[in-house]
C-alpha cells in the first residue's frame, strides 16, 4: 500500500512538473487581420475580376466585390497595408470608390462594359 501511495504521488509529479514547463505563447507573431467594407463602382464580372485583382496588395488575404450590391469586401492586416491604399489601388485600375476616384486615364481604359460613368 506504501508503495502505491509513493507511485500515485510521483506520476503527480512529473504530470504537474511537465505542465510548469509548457512555454507561453508569443503573442506578438500572431496576425491580426482586419474586415472592411468599401464601395467600388462598376458593372459586370470583368469588373468583379479587375478590383478583386487591384485589391490584392501585400497584406491583403481577402478580396471579394459583389456585383449586385458594389461592395469590396477586404481582409487585410493593418500593419501591412490599410484601406486607403487599397483604395488608391482599386482607383488605379479605373475603378472609383469612397476612398479614391479613378483618373479619366484610367477609366478611358476599361472596356466599354466597365465603364460606369
Amino acid at each position: 500500500m506504501k508503495t502505491v501511495k509513493i507511485i500515485i504521488v510521483a506520476l503527480l509529479l512529473v504530470v504537474l512538473g511537465q505542465n510548469s514547463n509548457a512555454r507561453p505563447q508569443d503573442h506578438s507573431k500572431i496576425v491580426s487581420t482586419k474586415t472592411e467594407k468599401l464601395k467600388v463602382s462598376g458593372n459586370c464580372e470583368q469588373c468583379k475580376a479587375r478590383i478583386e485583382k487591384a485589391a490584392k496588395l501585400d497584406g491583403v488575404s481577402k478580396a471579394e466585390w459583389s456585383t449586385e450590391t458594389k461592395i469590396l469586401a477586404v481582409t487585410f492586416d493593418p500593419s501591412k497595408t490599410s484601406l486607403d491604399q487599397i483604395g488608391k489601388k482599386v482607383a488605379a485600375s479605373g475603378h472609383d470608390n469612397e476612398k479614391a476616384k479613378a483618373d479619366d486615364k484610367s477609366f478611358n481604359a476599361l472596356p466599354g462594359c466597365c465603364k460606369y460613368r
